[in-house]
C-alpha cells in the first residue's frame, strides 16, 4: 500500500483519517494489553497504538528494535500530549501491521549518546539512523541544493574537472593512482580544481563553478578528512571587492533559505589587524570584546627581563588579555593555564590580578611579577590596558608568531568557557594578506596562497625589492573563528608572473615543471581573473554545531586516514599489484 507521508508529517491535519505510514520500530512498549510503538524514519517519530481487540495485536507483541514495517490506522488526538515532537499531539489507532523485513540486534542502539566514535564509525550505517546524523546530513543536502541554486541563478556554469590528473610537486602530498597501461606512470588524485578553474577563464567561460571531491594527504585533525568536499569558484572581468561582493550575497542567501539566519553585511578586516588584535587570521568576533592589547613599545626598558627580552628583539611581542571582573581564576586554573599555553611554546604566563586598581603596588596588584615592575611600569600596563579593581590581566611575551599562536588561543578557551562570546554569527572577510611567507625550513619565501595570487598593484614593484613586504589581492572569509572560504585574484600578466617566481627563487625549469601546461595557456589571452572556494564540510558543521566535520560527513575517515566501515586502506591480492607493474618494498 502507497504511504500517505512520512512519520514526522502525520500531525493534526490527520485527525479522524485513515493512513498508512512506514518506517523502522524505534521502541516498543507493552503497557497492560496496550501496545505502544514508536515508528521512525527519516523525518521523525510517530506513536502507534495497538489495541487488544485489533486484528493486528499479536503482530504487534512480535516487533522488535529495528523491525521495517508498514502500519496503516486511524489518526486521533492523543491523550497525553508530547510537545518535544512534531507528532505528539497526535496518535495512529492500528488496524492492520506488516512485517516487511526483520532485524538482528544492532550492534549499537540508535540515538545512544554513549557510543564511542569509534563504535559508531564502525557501524556508520547504523548511527546513520540517529535523529542528530539524519538532521545532519539532510542539512548538508539542502546546503548543497541552495548553493547550487544561487550559482545558476547568477550565471555561474557547473563545469567538472578530471580526478585523474598530473601529481603537482610542493603543498600536500598527493594520492598516487597507478597507471595500469602505463606502467611506471601514476595519475595523482586532485587536491583542488585550481589549475582547471584557471584554464576554464582563458577558455572563456567566465563563471564558473563546481561542487567538487579533493584529496589532500596530510595529518588529520577535527577539520580535516583525506577527501573533502570544496565549493569552488572562478570569475573573469570581475575586481577583488566584486568578487567578494557575489561571494558574500551567496553566503548571506544560503544562510536565510537553509537556517532562516539573517547574517549582517560582513565587516572587512585586513590580515595585519587580525593578528594584531587577536594573533590568528581566522578571527572569533563573537569574543569581539575580548581581544588583545599590545604592549611591546610601553614596556621595552621595564625591569622584568621576560617583557624587556621580548620587547627588544626584532621579531617579538608583549600583549595582554583582559578578563572582567565577573571572571575569577584561582590559582590552580592559572598553573592549568600556563600547561595549555606551553603546548603553543609559551614558556609561562605572567598574569596580575587587580585587586584594587588605586595601589599599584603589591598592595593591590596580586602577581609574582610585580615586584619587577616599577610604579611608573605598573602605571603604564593599568593605564593601556583600562583595566579596573577585580579584572585580571593575562600576558604573553616571546617571539610574536608563539605569543599569537598561545595567546589567540588561550583567548579563545577562555572566551568561551566564561561566557565571554556575544553574538551566534559573527561572519567577516580578512583581507590584504601578505603575498609571501618565509618557510625556515627551505630557507626561502614561499608563496602564502599559491604561485598565481596577484599582487596589490601598488605592490608589483615590491616584488624584486622586498617581496616580505608584498601584499596580496588575497581575502578569507571567516565565520565563528572558522575560515570557511579562501581566494584571491590571479596573475594574468606574464611579466608579474615571471616577477613572482623569482621573488620564490623558482628556476624558469622548476616553474614549468610545475606548472608547465598552466603557463603555455595562459599566453592565449587569459583575461583578468580570480575566484574563492569554500569548505563546504565546514560550513555544514558550523550550521549543525558539529565539533567535527566528520559528523556531516555520511563515511569519513578516521583521523588515521581509515575507514572503518570497509576496513580501507588495505592489501590488494599480488596479481592487481603486478599489473600496474608496482613491487613493494619489505618493510
Amino acid at each position: 500500500m502507497q504511504r500517505t507521508n512520512y512519520c514526522g508529517f502525520i500531525t493534526e491535519a490527520y485527525l479522524n483519517q485513515d493512513v498508512t505510514i512506514k518506517g523502522w520500530v524505534h521502541r516498543r512498549r507493552d503497557l497492560g494489553g496496550l501496545i505502544f510503538i514508536d515508528l521512525r524514519d527519516r523525518e521523525g517519530l510517530v506513536q502507534v497504538v495497538a489495541e487488544p481487540d485489533a486484528s493486528c495485536f499479536n503482530i504487534a507483541n512480535e516487533l522488535k528494535h529495528e523491525y521495517v514495517v508498514e502500519i496503516s490506522g486511524n489518526v486521533r488526538s492523543r491523550p497525553n500530549p508530547n510537545n518535544e515532537l512534531n507528532t505528539g499531539k497526535i496518535e495512529i489507532v492500528a488496524t492492520t501491521i506488516k512485517i516487511l523485513n526483520t532485524a538482528k540486534p544492532t550492534p549499537i542502539l540508535v540515538d545512544d549518546n554513549n557510543v564511542s566514535e569509534v563504535n559508531r564509525l564502525t557501524h556508520r550505517i547504523i548511527d546513520l539512523r540517529s535523529q542528530k546524523m539524519q538532521h545532519n546530513i539532510r542539512l548538508r543536502a539542502k546546503l548543497t541544493y541552495s548553493i547550487r541554486k544561487f550559482y545558476d541563478e547568477n550565471g555561474f556554469l557547473d563545469i567538472e574537472t578530471p580526478f585523474l590528473t598530473l601529481s603537482t610537486p610542493g603543498g600536500a602530498r598527493d594520492f598516487l593512482v597507478p597507471s595500469r597501461m602505463n606502467k611506471g606512470k601514476f595519475y595523482a588524485l586532485p587536491q583542488s580544481p585550481q589549475v582547471f578553474k584557471q584554464l576554464f577563464m582563458v577558455s572563456g567561460f567566465d563563471r564558473y563553478y563546481q561542487i567538487v571531491r579533493c584529496f589532500r594527504d596530510e595529518e588529520l585533525r577535527a577539520d580535516r578528512q583525506p577527501e573533502f568536499t570544496q565549493v569552488d569558484i572562478e570569475t573573469s572581468f570581475l575586481s577583488e571587492e566584486e568578487i567578494r561582493e557575489i561571494n558574500e550575497k551567496m553566503i548571506i542567501q544560503v544562510f536565510k533559505e537553509v537556517m532562516n539566519v539573517d547574517l549582517p553585511k560582513l565587516p572587512v578586516m585586513t590580515y595585519a589587524d587580525a593578528m594584531y588584535y587577536y594573533g590568528v587570521d581566522k578571527p572569533d568576533l563573537r569574543l569581539e570584546d575580548f581581544k588583545f592589547i599590545d604592549l611591546t613599545a610601553q614596556l621595552k626598558d621595564c625591569g622584568f627581563k621576560v617583557f624587556n627580552d621580548a620587547a627588544k628583539r626584532g621579531d617579538g611581542r608583549i600583549v595582554a588579555l583582559k578578563l572582567p571582573a565577573s571572571v575569577t581564576l584561582s590559582r590552580k586554573e592559572i598553573d592549568e593555564l600556563t600547561q595549555f599555553v606551553a603546548k603553543y611554546g609559551a614558556k609561562g604566563l605572567a598574569y596580575i590580578k587587580v585587586n584594587d586598581v588605586s595601589k599599584l603596588s603589591e598592595e593591590g596588584l596580586q602577581s609574582p611579577i610585580v615586584k619587577f615592575l616599577s610604579a611608573d611600569d605598573l602605571k603604564t600596563i593599568i593605564e593601556t590596558t583600562g583595566a579596573s579593581s577585580g579584572e585580571i590581566l593575562l600576558f604573553g611575551a616571546d617571539k610574536a608568531k608563539v605569543v599569537n599562536e598561545s595567546m589567540g588561543a588561550l583567548r579563545l578557551k577562555l572566551g568561551h568557557e566564561k561566557g565571554l562570546a556575544k553574538g551566534e554569527w559573527k561572519p567577516l572577510w580578512v583581507i590584504d594578506f601578505p603575498m609571501f611567507e618565509y618557510d625556515e625550513g627551505v630557507g626561502k619565501y614561499m608563496p602564502a596562497h599559491h604561485a598565481f595570487t596577484a599582487p596589490k598593484d601598488e605592490h608589483v614593484e615590491l616584488l624584486t625589492t622586498e617581496p616580505e613586504k608584498c601584499l596580496a589581492k588575497a581575502y578569507d572569509m571567516v565565520l565563528n573563528g572558522w575560515e570557511i572560504g579562501g581566494g584571491s585574484v590571479r596573475i594574468h600578466n606574464a611579466e608579474v608572473q615571471t616577477k613572482v617566481f623569482k621573488a620564490m627563487n623558482l628556476t624558469d625549469e622548476e616553474a614549468r615543471q610545475k606548472f608547465g601546461y598552466l603557463l603555455d595557456n595562459l599566453q592565449f589571452g587569459a583575461p583578468p581573473h580570480g575566484g574563492i572556494a569554500f569548505g563546504l564540510d565546514r560550513i555544514a558543521t558550523i550550521m549543525c554545531k558539529a565539533d567535527s566535520i566528520r559528523d556531516v560527513i555520511a563515511l569519513p575517515k578516521t583521523t588515521t586516514g581509515q575507514c572503518l566501515l570497509t576496513n580501507a586502506p588495505n592489501t590488494v591480492e599480488e596479481g592487481q599489484l603486478q599489473e600496474a607493474g608496482i613491487a613493494l618494498l619489505a618493510n
